[in-house]
C-alpha cells in the first residue's frame, strides 16, 4: 500500500511539472502577441502595414520588446522540454521538441542582436532598409534559423500524428509560416509582404498554443 501511494504521488509530481511545462507553450504566443500589438498602436511612427515588429527593439522604448522577445523564448524552452517529456517516445518525439527548443533559443538570440533601425522607424530614421550593421546581421541569422526550425517542427509533428486532424493543421501551418517567411525575404518592405509575414508569425504561435494545450491535456 505504501509503495503504491509513494509511486502514486510520484507519477502525479511528474504529470504537474510536465503539464507547467507545456503551459508555458500555451502562455508564450499570446503574451508575446498581446505586448507586441499594444507597443505597435502606442508607439509613435509604428506601422504594422510596412514595420516588422523586431523593430519595436529599438528607441527609448525598444527594451520592452527586448524583454518581451526573452520572456517569449524562454517560455518556449520550457515547452519543448514539457513536449520531450509528454512525448515521451515514437516518431517525433526527439525531434519535435528539438526543433521547437531552437526556435525557443533564437528569440533570446534576436533580442541580444537587435534589427537595424529602418523604413523610418524610430521616429528620424531615414526611411529605406538603410544600412546592416553586424548585430542585425546576427539577428537576421536567428530569426533565420528559429524560423526554419520551427517550419520543420511542424512537419515532425504531422509526421506524428498522420491520418489526424493534428497532422492536417500542423502541414497547413508549416506551409503557410514557410510561405511567409519566403515573402518577407523578397519583399523586405513592401506591404504585402510584411502582412504575409505577420499573419505566418500568428498562425505558428497559434499552432504552438494548440500543440501544447493538446499535450497537457494527455500528460
Amino acid at each position: 500500500m505504501t509503495a503504491t501511494t509513494t509511486l502514486s504521488a510520484s507519477c502525479d509530481r511528474t504529470t504537474a511539472v510536465t503539464r507547467s511545462l507545456l503551459g508555458y507553450g500555451v502562455l508564450a504566443g499570446p503574451l508575446y502577441v498581446a505586448v507586441t500589438l499594444a507597443q505597435g498602436l502606442t508607439r509613435e511612427g509604428f506601422d504594422f502595414t510596412r514595420h516588422q515588429w523586431s523593430l519595436l527593439a529599438n528607441g527609448d522604448l525598444g527594451w520592452i520588446h527586448v524583454v518581451n522577445l526573452l520572456v517569449a523564448g524562454l517560455a518556449t524552452l520550457a515547452a519543448a522540454v514539457g513536449m520531450r517529456r509528454a512525448l515521451s517516445s515514437g516518431p517525433g518525439a526527439t525531434w519535435g521538441p528539438r526543433l521547437v527548443g531552437v526556435y525557443g533559443a533564437s528569440l533570446p538570440a534576436a533580442a541580444v542582436f537587435r534589427a537595424d533601425p529602418a523604413l523610418g522607424f524610430p521616429v528620424g530614421t531615414p526611411d529605406g532598409q538603410g544600412a546592416v550593421s553586424a548585430a542585425g546581421i546576427l539577428h537576421m541569422t536567428a530569426g533565420a534559423v528559429g524560423f526554419s526550425c520551427l517550419i520543420a517542427a511542424c512537419f515532425v509533428v504531422a509526421r506524428r500524428y498522420a491520418g489526424t486532424g493534428t497532422a492536417v493543421y500542423s502541414r497547413v501551418t508549416g506551409v503557410v509560416f514557410a510561405v511567409s517567411f519566403a515573402a518577407v525575404m523578397v519583399g523586405a518592405g513592401a506591404v504585402w509582404a510584411n502582412l504575409a509575414f505577420t499573419a505566418g508569425v500568428l498562425a505558428a504561435w497559434a499552432w504552438l498554443a494548440v500543440l501544447s494545450l493538446r499535450l497537457y491535456r494527455n500528460a
